[in-house]
């Protein structure tokens, strides 16, 4: 008898985007003739940049020749990528790092789960709510999340509400935490804390010995002051913090793969004795053994983003997106609905009208006007009563989709 990881079965339907896909498909069936405007999955729409596209190929050209083809590659990443990132998005900051503290990798979504195996089991985690899905369900996957109770929360999760009456802002746990999930720029709200905010929470790791899990997939799109592109420009982050960056919504990389993961080796865990144990070691250890390595041509195109022309031409896609932000935020907000994010990142957050929850919403802006959104319940209990629209659209489509808005009956 081969026995299965019984807490996949503790994992509630599907898995939030599936379910989406599901319902739009049902919908595309009975009403073929329909144009639906997706909004609701952040995948980006515009092509790679060139200077991409050129790395890329000079990879492919190096593939073929036997004097430059290149077959295993380390399981870190090459250095001549992960020294473009220490050096543009880290020293460029102040923050000093070696090489081994950075590991690329084929996407945030796969470190960000695959993170929490090289943790015990018994640790209580963190998570602000509402929350992107992952951080969550590989968890479940774990053990570590407990049961699901009617309220759409796991007993042994600690939830930090983030809604409009605390400003998104989350509030510190009142117990003892010891893997605390942070994303900023949020996704799902688009929203952000000050480095003020944010230096609490290195305190509290601090105080408690705890680990943050930080997510900075969104970064690129920060546009106010006052806002860190990366948690280890907090002093003493880098004592107590994990920081997972991605190529995919900067550079377009979401079908391409390529992300990395910043493990300060500093940073300590502890076994059940109190023997303080280098977690970049440990995680250098879980990716030898099950991971071979992000492609050499790809990480030759994420290698390319740091030239000039490279970084130029990110600016423009990330401009294009914010433009999109801006169309979605400002048509919406002119029809009397409550709207937030949108400025630091490329997800728009809003208050579902008429007293409809988040699925309810759902099916009225599909059914009456033919777009997608993402109900904000789907990320989790305090996300109930809130919608997500992401700017990653085609300009025209954007601006199409907030006429239709218009022509709703709210």
């Amino acid at each position: 008898m081969t026995f299965i990881n019984e807490n996949y079965l503790k994992l509630p339907g599907s898995y939030l985007f599936a379910e989406i896909t599901r319902r739009v498909s049902a919908f595309q069936n009975e009403n073929s003739n329909a144009k639906i405007i997706k909004l609701g999955i952040g995948d980006v729409t515009q092509p790679l940049p060139d200077a991409v596209i050129k790395g890329l190929q000079s990879a492919v050209d190096e593939m073929a020749d036997a004097d430059t083809f290149k077959g295993y590659g380390p399981e870190q990443g090459y250095d001549f990528l992960i020294e473009k990132i220490i050096a543009y998005d880290y020293a460029s900051r102040g923050i000093d790092l070696s090489t081994d503290e950075v590991f690329v990798s084929d996407g945030s979504k796969c470190d960000t789960g695959n993170i929490q195996e090289i943790f015990g089991v018994d640790n209580r985690i963190a998570v602000t709510d509402p929350v992107y899905p992952v951080y969550i369900d590989t968890n479940v996957m774990a053990g570590r999340t407990g049961v699901l109770g009617e309220d759409g929360k796991w007993s042994e999760i600690t939830y930090l509400p983030c809604t409009a009456e605390n400003e998104f802002v989350p509030a510190l746990p009142t117990g003892k935490v010891d893997m605390i999930y942070l994303c900023f720029p949020n996704n799902p709200t688009g929203t952000t804390v000050s480095k003020a905010e944010l230096k609490k929470w290195v305190d509290y790791a601090k105080t408690n010995k705890a680990i943050i899990l930080y997510d900075a997939a969104y970064e690129a799109y920060i546009q106010e002051e006052d806002v860190a592109h990366s948690i280890y420009e907090i002093e003493g982050a880098q004592e107590v913090a994990i920081e997972f960056r991605s190529f995919s919504k900067n550079a377009g990389f979401t079908g391409t793969r390529c992300a990395f993961t910043v493990v300060p080796k500093a940073l300590m865990g502890y076994t059940k004795s109190g023997e303080a144990v280098s977690l970049n070691k440990l995680w250098n250890r879980r990716q030898t053994t099950k991971f071979n390595g992000s492609p050499y041509i790809i990480q030759k195109a994420a290698a390319a983003v740091y030239t000039e022309e490279g970084q130029k031409q990110i600016k423009n896609v990330i401009s294009y997106y914010m433009s999109n932000a801006k169309v979605i935020r400002e048509g919406i907000m002119k029809l009397g609905i409550e709207v937030f994010g949108g400025v630091n990142a490329p997800y728009i957050w809003l208050k579902t009208p008429s007293g409809l929850d988040s699925w309810g919403f759902f099916d009225k802006l599909l059914k009456e006007a033919h777009i997608v959104g993402t109900p904000g319940v789907g990320f989790g209990p305090s996300g109930q009563g809130y919608f997500r629209l992401t700017a990653f659209g085609d300009k025209d489509m954007t601006e199409e989709a907030v006429e239709r808005f218009n022509q709703l009956q709210l």
